[in-house]
């Protein structure tokens, strides 16, 4: 099925990466147990409202990226983004396909987009997270490129193991 990219800048847009962003939220909270006490530890709900009220803002260009994937059809079909974490570091956030888009792409033409877009805003290396219950996050990152490392962000003690930290200079 073909798909188009675009980057956000409409509030329809914008409407449906935040709807895309919850159903990440919910299929993290559904993956297992230890997704969902990761989940509510860094983005309980009062939180992750407050981060898609704020999502513009925190993914704005000139140094962030918001991108959106819609199928044939026009529903979306997938999100990615990606913000600085400093001046020669860029973040990729949130990259969720529906189960109903997967195996079409549509993850790897988001991350590849937004190393791209990295690249060319002057940023020296990408990063990214995931859980190690997404062994499909783990087998696209490695494909793409993107050798593991540990921790760019304090992260609390108990959930290293379970989570796993890449990157990708550019």
């Amino acid at each position: 099925m073909a798909f188009t990219l675009t980057s956000v800048t409409s509030a329809e847009d914008l409407d449906a990466v935040r709807a895309l962003c919850w159903d990440y939220r919910q299929a993290l909270i559904d993956n297992n147990p230890v997704d969902l006490a990761i989940t509510e530890r860094f983005y309980p709900e009062p939180k992750y409202t407050t981060l898609m009220d704020r999502l513009a803002d925190e993914h704005a260009r000139p140094k962030g990226i918001i991108l959106l994937a819609r199928d044939a059809q026009g529903a979306p079909a997938g999100c990615g983004m990606s913000h600085a974490l400093d001046a020669q570091t860029s973040e990729i956030k949130r990259v969720f396909v529906p189960q109903t888009h997967r195996s079409q792409g549509i993850a790897a033409r988001l991350c590849s987009v937004l190393v791209d877009q990295a690249k060319a805003d002057g940023f020296a290396r990408v990063v990214l997270d995931t859980s190690t219950h997404l062994p499909g996050a783990k087998q696209l990152y490695d494909k793409l490129g993107f050798t593991r490392r540990g921790p760019y962000q304090p992260i609390p003690e108990d959930l290293l193991p379970h989570l796993l930290f890449f990157e990708k200079a550019l």
